[in-house]
């Protein structure tokens, strides 16, 4: 464990080894399985058990400790103000590139937290489901640019985590289909007063001029997944490879004109999207929002996550 420094001779992290931050797993058991982690892993990503081990249990165990002492902190403000306890969920950001392993990241936090003894009730949302409809996007000439800020229902978003912090009984976001590439309508996401609620996508740590009020203003803790931008292009470029074998095959995927190309047309269709769509807003909106985050794992060129960063107090 060591602390960074800045130019200026003070960073707001402690960083850690892998190695060091295992041993803050303390006791906490392994409750995930071979085949429960089979159900997690993202395409052509390959996590282990020992990275489970080494690099989750310590953070589902210090999330656990943060979640009972925000749940303190709200009976005793609401001692002090005279008025019932509220149940509020205590609500996790993650963000991250295309293809980086956010959304894995995600379900075996999910995964873990839901599993300690006081089994909370743990719900996960993508921001995917506060994309603008394809034929709105089309109207404004932004289909190229989905996944980029402007792509985003941000009122409707922001209104969703206002609700759901305000403690309402049932709280409803759309729903999205990768496989159509639009929501799907008429169906909803019905959250219903969870004890955490994990919030994973690509802009979630984004601040700026234009309005008041953030997506991560409501998170009570977030996490930023990171790697070389040369990494996270060649895993974006396999799993592309990887769907269109699989995904991309299905008539009903709006991909379905890749999944005929030779694998040399595959990849340079992938690494075409890369250098045009996704690394620009990786570096333009993404990675700028690295250092808002309360922890960052830093993955290396295996997918493995190598060192990890927290914010000090």
């Amino acid at each position: 464990m060591s602390a960074e420094l800045t130019e200026a001779g003070y960073s707001p992290y402690v960083h850690f080894s892998r190695e060091e931050w295992a041993l803050l797993r303390a006791a906490t058991p392994l409750t995930l399985t071979d085949s429960d982690l089979d159900a997690l892993r993202g395409i052509n990503e390959r996590i282990s058990l020992d990275e489970v081990a080494d690099v989750y249990l310590p953070l589902s165990r210090l999330l656990n400790l943060y979640v009972m002492a925000s749940q303190d902190l709200h009976i005793a403000a609401d001692t002090f103000l005279g008025k019932p306890a509220a149940r509020v969920p205590y609500v996790v950001g993650i963000a991250g590139s295309v293809a980086v392993g956010k959304s894995t990241t995600a379900r075996i936090l999910q995964a873990l937290l839901a599993r300690w003894p006081s089994t909370p009730r743990v719900d996960l949302l993508t921001t995917d489901s506060f994309l603008l409809p394809n034929r709105i996007l089309e109207e404004r000439g932004l289909m190229s640019r989905k996944g980029f800020p402007e792509s985003y229902d941000l009122r409707r978003l922001v209104r969703f985590m206002a609700d759901l912090k305000s403690g309402l009984a049932e709280v409803s976001a759309p729903v999205y289909s990768h496989l159509t590439y639009d929501l799907v309508p008429g169906e909803l996401k019905v959250v219903r007063q969870p004890d955490i609620v994990i919030v994973e996508g690509l802009n979630v740590l984004q601040s700026g001029p234009g309005s008041a009020v953030f997506i991560s203003d409501f998170f009570d803790f977030s996490i930023y997944v990171d790697a070389r931008e040369a990494d996270v292009e060649e895993w974006y470029v396999e799993r592309f490879l990887t769907l269109r074998e699989t995904a991309f095959r299905d008539p009903s995927s709006f991909f379905r004109r890749f999944a005929d190309l030779s694998h040399e047309e595959a990849v340079e269709t992938a690494r075409k999207i890369w250098h045009e769509i996704n690394g620009v807003n990786l570096r333009d909106n993404i990675q700028p929002t690295r250092d808002r985050a309360w922890l960052i794992l830093e993955k290396g060129a295996d997918h493995s996550v190598r060192s990890i960063r927290l914010r000090k107090l």
